[in-house]
């Protein structure tokens, strides 16, 4: 079988198992999020924070909750890793240093999960068990939390009230992430994948002394890693690792898992809305993304010239031979167009133009399928402003799902898809004018200025990819990349639940023959087309001197 169709078969089977998931799975969440039942569990640790799940909030409350949850959580993230050394099961390792256990902290917080140091050198299990691997679980249900509350305020009229975060953030982590990983993890460790709380041993002979590595949960921590869109592996290889990512059946398995709650979240959508057309035509426009990128990256990993990429059957440089080059780019593109930042290959060794689809995936604002929540509510707002440029171009005032889009809407929507390029290009811009940062960058010219861009697109857009060559455990790569995290993460969520409570205010208003219908293919194309149009117009300018100007080169 020649590699190009071992890697459209895998991509067929990842489709068709998405499918296969996609309406139970939708349907399931859209009922955890609608109950106004709680599960004795649920009791438990309501009365332990201290919390009323029963209890409505308007979007000032539903934030404070979001940002209170989010710091606490930083400072205790903050302090396990300080506190390293004195604490159990550290296998010998000393404490984090300050700027990089904030930016750990912010890091896996903030769903971004970057990670400036090597996992199985620097953090001892209970630092990967209890901080690591707990933020996997709970900043994804923030992420679903913030959606649902977004959701809600387009399904409610006259009325703030966008339900109760702590209700939605426990329902969320004990009934939808939990139950998938441990389903997840049992498949991994079936496969492979390693799951224990071994210390260092060493395991042969390397360039004349011995090699050493230590176990851990890696198989659970696997399982949600990829399941919420966080991506830090437990080995500074991530999914390349063979203890992670054992064998070609294990890296479409893991895949699978990054993309089926963003793209299931579109019936969850639909269904809380009452129309499941409303969510195909998101769950459309998605879908036409992902594949398109996809198909254009193994195209462009695929094509090659001379002998020594003939025998390989691709662009192999830094990919591992299990997965090839058709599963390379499948996980490629899946982990950089979610906030997911997982990596089977390292996307520095891949062609000038397959790096910058990559860059490009985040820079799109990672809503093809995105995040965990963070994908859909991402979407919404770039139909709120496709809605917007139909309304300018009949002269109409714009609607969307029965509510107006006026002055206020799409201010909150202008804010929200202004923030990450800023924050982007600003840092970017600075890190490249100062003396320092530069030194950090293993190459020169544009694959050198592409490391630097590539890091904070990756950061502010709370993926946590590597383009790999740059040297980003530095007190300024660890502060800035850390800012422009957390900065990423929660001011556009600001901007999403004041839109949330602006939209549930409304009063619906009845559809007319003049109502765009933005449940049809034609809308569907006029969303596509914005979002490529503004990341194109946003971006452009610097990927043309990083991606772009080393892929003509070459």
């Amino acid at each position: 079988m020649s590699p190009v169709l071992a890697g459209v078969l895998q991509l067929l089977a990842l489709i068709a198992a998405l499918a296969l998931a996609y309406r139970p799975l939708g349907d399931y969440m859209a009922r955890v999020y609608s109950s106004d039942k709680h599960l004795r569990v649920e009791k438990w640790i309501y009365k332990g924070i201290g919390a009323n799940p029963d209890t409505e909030m308007r979007w000032p409350a539903y934030l404070r909750g979001v940002l209170a949850f989010s710091a606490v959580s930083v400072l205790f993230l903050y302090l396990l890793q300080r506190l390293q050394g004195s604490l159990p099961g550290s296998l010998g390792f000393k404490a984090i240093d300050p700027d990089q256990a904030f930016n750990t902290a912010a890091s896996f917080v903030a769903n971004t999960n970057w990670q400036s140091y090597y996992g199985e050198q620097a953090m001892g299990h209970v630092v990967q068990t209890a901080g690591l691997a707990v933020q996997n679980f709970v900043s994804a249900a923030v992420g679903i939390a913030v959606a649902v509350a977004l959701v809600r305020g387009f399904a409610r009229s006259r009325t703030g009230e966008l339900g109760n975060f702590w209700s939605d953030l426990v329902r969320g982590t004990i009934r939808v992430l939990i139950p998938i990983s441990v389903v997840g993890a049992i498949v991994l460790v079936a496969c492979g994948a390693i799951q224990n709380f071994s210390g260092i041993h060493s395991v042969g002979q390397f360039m004349g002394g011995s090699q050493q590595w230590n176990g851990g949960a890696v198989a659970s921590q696997e399982a949600i890693k990829e399941l919420g869109t966080n991506g830090g592996g437990y080995f500074n290889a991530n999914s390349a690792h063979p203890f992670e990512n054992p064998n070609g059946f294990t890296n479409l398995f893991e895949v699978f898992l990054i993309l089926v709650i963003p793209f299931a979240l579109t019936r969850t959508f639909g269904k809380m809305v009452g129309s499941v057309k409303q969510g195909y035509a998101i769950l459309a426009t998605m879908a036409t993304i992902w594949i398109g990128f996809t198909a254009l990256m193994m195209w462009t990993e695929f094509h090659h010239g001379g002998p020594a990429f003939d025998i390989a059957g691709g662009a192999m440089e830094g990919k591992e031979n299990r997965f090839g080059v058709g599963g390379s780019s499948i996980f490629a593109v899946a982990t950089t167009l979610t906030s997911t930042g997982a990596v089977d290959s390292f996307h520095s060794s891949f062609t000038g133009f397959g790096g910058g689809i990559t860059m490009l995936g985040m820079q799109l604002g990672e809503i093809a399928p995105g995040g965990t929540g963070s994908g859909l509510y991402g979407m919404l707002i770039m139909a709120i402003i496709a809605v917007f440029i139909a309304g300018l171009m009949v002269g109409r005032t714009p609607e969307y799902l029965g509510k107006k889009i006026g002055t206020r809407e799409i201010k909150f929507a202008a804010c929200y898809i202004l923030i990450t390029p800023a924050l982007v290009l600003v840092f970017t811009a600075i890190s490249m004018a100062l003396p320092t940062p530069p030194n950090s960058m293993l190459n020169s010219g544009a694959h050198g200025f592409s490391e630097i861009l590539y890091a904070y697109t990756s950061g502010a857009n709370n993926n946590g990819s590597a383009f790999a060559g740059l040297s980003a455990d530095t007190q300024w790569f660890n502060t800035t990349i850390g800012l422009a995290m957390l900065l990423g993460r929660f001011l556009p969520m600001v901007f999403v639940l004041a839109l949330a409570g602006s939209l549930a205010e409304q009063q619906p208003i009845p559809r007319t023959a003049g109502t765009l219908r933005t449940e049809k293919p034609l809308f569907t194309g006029l969303l596509v087309g914005t979002i490529l149009i503004i990341a194109g117009l946003t971006y452009f300018p610097a990927l043309a001197l990083g991606p772009l100007a080393e892929g003509l080169a070459s």
